[in-house]
């Protein structure tokens, strides 16, 4: 985007990357500002085309807003909003409102398209930033990756159940070590105060700043939180079981709104639960250590879950994401 655009480039994403309903209402104000900012920077600039990515929060209010004035303009989303998982019957509004919508999963294809609103599954961008990432090191036998997020609400919530797990996966078997991917100095700091707090500085445990996909390629299992990096996992062919846990408001929302049987990505790919879930009040260190230690133990039922991510990841990169396939894009929509 930055490359593409003219200046100024404002980015406020990191303002923006807030998690949960109560942090959203914190912030309420700032996103107002922002809302009415970006309005009326599009109506400065009037541009042919606005393509929205994400965000949906935001961004879909922003579509209707923007078709409401009756501009000339194509609207395009890029990376669909997961209705699909909690209000489907939103789709059908969403078509009055945007032109084209670009999706990363295809199942969603079908869906958008179903329900009227052009739609076109253009691969996931993950495969190819992954690809570039992919080396030749081998697995450590005795090596656990935990990931426990990338923001710092999400680690503060997380990374205590994964001290406990650590200390009874050493319990039962002491020549195992521990990695930790951060995903920022930052949080690799608070990360190192949390081991202090909970007096578990003996734990064999690294913390390694940026290095999420090389652990996922030297680690033997993983343990890693709900979100982006399940997928990454399952490219790098990493067996492990995913882990989330959020402030109890959050969580008896989401449980009201989101209607799906699993929250992890290669689980909902694969229609079936090809990884172990462990979400809020199921966080017990003790039964996650059990599901870690039946992965460490039984190499076939490590292999079973790989060819399961093999199969899935084979689903993520038909897409039209090329620069052919965004002339093609581009010349649908003209013809629209």
């Amino acid at each position: 985007m930055k490359a593409l655009a003219n200046e100024p480039f404002e980015n406020w994403i990191a303002e923006a990357g807030v998690l949960g309903l109560w942090e959203v209402l914190k912030k309420y104000g700032y996103f107002r500002q922002k809302f009415r900012e970006t309005i009326d920077q599009i109506e400065e600039i009037n541009p042919a085309a606005v393509v929205l990515i994400d965000y949906p929060g935001f961004n879909l209010r922003l579509a209707r807003a923007l078709r409401r004035r009756k501009r000339p303009q194509k609207i395009i989303y890029y990376i669909s909003p997961q209705v699909w998982a909690w209000h489907r019957g939103r789709i059908v509004h969403m078509a009055r409102w945007i032109d084209l919508m670009l999706c990363i999963f295809p199942f969603e294809a079908d869906l958008y398209n179903q329900s009227g609103l052009r739609t076109r599954f253009v691969g996931h961008p993950m495969i190819d930033r992954l690809a570039s990432e992919r080396t030749n090191v081998r697995r450590e036998t005795n090596l656990i990756g935990l990931f426990p997020g990338s923001r710092q609400r999400e680690v503060y919530k997380i990374f205590p159940i994964l001290i406990n797990v650590a200390t009874k996966l050493r319990q039962r078997h002491s020549e195992l070590h521990f990695e930790v991917a951060a995903a920022s100095p930052a949080l690799a700091t608070t990360i190192q105060a949390m081991l202090s707090e909970h007096l578990a500085e003996s734990l064999d445990l690294r913390i390694q700043v940026g290095t999420a996909a090389d652990l996922m390629q030297r680690a033997t299992v993983g343990i890693v939180a709900s979100g982006s990096a399940t997928l990454e996992a399952a490219y790098f062919r990493l067996p492990f079981v995913l882990i989330y846990k959020v402030a109890w408001l959050t969580y008896i929302a989401a449980k009201i709104l989101v209607h799906v049987e699993h929250i992890g990505m290669p689980n909902l790919l694969a229609g079936k639960e090809v990884v172990p879930e462990f979400i809020q009040h199921r966080t017990d260190p003790d039964a996650i250590a059990a599901s870690v230690l039946s992965l460490l133990d039984d190499p076939a039922k490590r292999q079973a879950m790989i060819d399961e991510f093999d199969r899935i990841m084979a689903t993520l990169g038909e897409g039209g994401a090329s620069e052919a396939g965004a002339r093609e894009i581009l010349a649908e929509l003209n013809r629209g």
